[in-house]
């Protein structure tokens, strides 16, 4: 009993220390952008999965530090409102990510779900992912009171191997309430979250540099790619979903990336803003749909060949890092 009050006083501190600065930021007026805006900014909805813990950590890093950090990037950006996916099991997991949850509230970002314990559909029966999905849902009544929370983001981005099954979780998602949040806009972030915390053990600040190039790289191919894309289809940009995750290189890389997004004429708004167009119309079907939710599958149910694509840096690479 002595150790666990003596953790629950630290896990009290430290949010006291991360949420003070925060609701007081919340409460000013935000500083006008001296950058100067394209004549058609690009609209971007920014989402985070896997709260409270994504990832490993370098050392001397907490949960909190991450999300303290994610946030006060997203307060000193205006990125307005972001929504982070839940994993509940995380907290069983991890004990000391209990705050993650309360902190990302009390800056006054939104919480929706990703299943308790990060279940693919693909793999796993029907059945057993809506108790998955359903078992998240205390934790976000409980954080979010009565505030909108029935977004669901797929594990994996997998919405049921076969088109029976796919039609019956799109059945299960209307009972219950939910629209999809789908994903247009990616670079694969995840992947230099474990490399990040391996080369900061080994003290390797070159290969961190290197990590730190090739993340913003990364971020700005697929930003111009899927904007050609979005072009070629269309004649416009659509508002983009952009996934990300709750790392520590994450957290690290965040004001740069943000201000990387803002230089190209990016406009951060929320997840319903983004959804309101009418590309993500199939995300509030509840019936079975072969409409396309990425721009990927729009260029192949159209016959379009996509424009060329950068290189990708990564998988391979990155899993060599500081081994």
């Amino acid at each position: 009993m002595a150790i666990e009050g003596v953790a629950q006083r630290a896990r009290a501190g430290l949010f006291t220390r991360w949420t003070g600065p925060l609701v007081a930021l919340a409460t000013m007026t935000a500083l006008a952008s001296g950058a100067a805006q394209a004549a058609e900014p690009v609209k971007m909805a920014l989402t985070f999965d896997d709260l409270p813990a994504h990832s490993a950590l370098p050392p001397g890093v907490s949960r909190m530090d991450v999300a303290g950090r994610l946030l006060a990037a997203f307060h000193d950006a205006g990125t307005g409102p972001v929504y982070g996916f839940v994993n509940g099991v995380q907290e069983e997991k991890e004990p000391d990510s209990v705050g993650v949850l309360s902190l990302w509230r009390a800056a006054g970002h939104p919480l929706a779900n990703h299943t308790w314990s990060h279940m693919n559909l693909n793999t796993n029966g029907l059945a057993d992912w809506e108790a998955d999905l359903v078992r998240n849902e205390p934790l976000l009544e409980r954080h979010m009171a009565g505030q909108d929370w029935r977004w669901v983001r797929y594990p994996y981005l997998s919405e049921g191997e076969t088109p029976e099954k796919h039609a019956a979780a799109r059945k299960v998602l209307k009972a219950h309430g939910y629209r999809i949040a789908s994903v247009t806009m990616s670079f694969g972030d995840y992947a230099w979250n474990e490399p990040y915390a391996r080369c900061m053990a080994k003290g390797d600040t070159a290969a961190v540099a290197v990590l730190e190039t090739s993340y913003l790289k990364a971020a700005k191919d697929a930003l111009d790619f899927e904007r050609a894309l979005s072009a070629k289809l269309y004649g416009r940009d659509i508002p983009y979903v952009l996934l990300m995750h709750a790392g520590a290189f994450d957290a690290r890389m965040m004001p740069r990336l943000l201000k990387l997004y803002q230089d190209d004429g990016v406009t951060f708004v929320s997840l319903q803003e983004a959804e309101r167009d009418k590309f993500y119309a199939a995300d509030f079907h509840t019936e079975a749909t072969t409409v396309p939710t990425t721009l990927e599958e729009a260029a192949k149910a159209k016959g379009v060949t996509p424009p060329p694509q950068a290189p990708a840096w990564g998988g391979a690479e990155l899993d060599k890092m500081c081994r």
